[in-house]
């Protein structure tokens, strides 16, 4: 009888979150250092790390630039806009970003992982699941913050 496969995930474990992951994440919001952190998940630590950082200064199109075409990534972006009355405000979106071309093995491996990364990112305000650029254009962030 032959255990080979146990010790690597499957589509159905969800991962750990990396310590530095969480930090990052607090660095957004908290100190906003960051504009946007890109997170993939390490299979071979069995976690979600941080991928890719967007300094402050960094726009939108920026952000879906480093999102890969063909796989899957959790993102949390800090959107910044003007309301009617004429307010500065801050909303963090979190983004689990799963293309229809990407591999299924990575959108179920992302899909029973997100609720655990989604737990330990305390404080964001809107979640979008996208698999093509136009579900989270722009316009959607605008009309979900509003």
């Amino acid at each position: 009888m032959s255990f080979r496969g146990l010790s690597r995930p499957n589509a159905t474990s969800g991962m750990g979150v990396a310590d530095h992951s969480k930090d990052t994440f607090l660095e957004l919001k908290r100190k906003k250092v960051y504009r946007y952190v890109i997170f993939k998940i390490d299979e071979k630590k069995r976690e979600v790390v941080v991928e890719k950082t967007g300094g402050p200064v960094e726009s939108y199109d920026d952000f879906t630039a480093s999102l890969p075409e063909n796989d899957c990534r959790y993102a949390v972006y800090d959107f910044d806009f003007v309301t009617s009355e004429n307010c500065q405000k801050s909303k963090i979106f979190f983004i689990a970003w799963s293309p229809s071309s990407s591999r299924i093995r990575a959108k179920m491996l992302y899909a029973t992982s997100k609720d655990r990364l989604r737990r330990e990112l305390d404080g964001i305000h809107y979640e979008i699941q996208a698999t093509d650029p136009t579900e989270m254009d722009l316009e959607v962030l605008r009309d979900r913050a509003h």
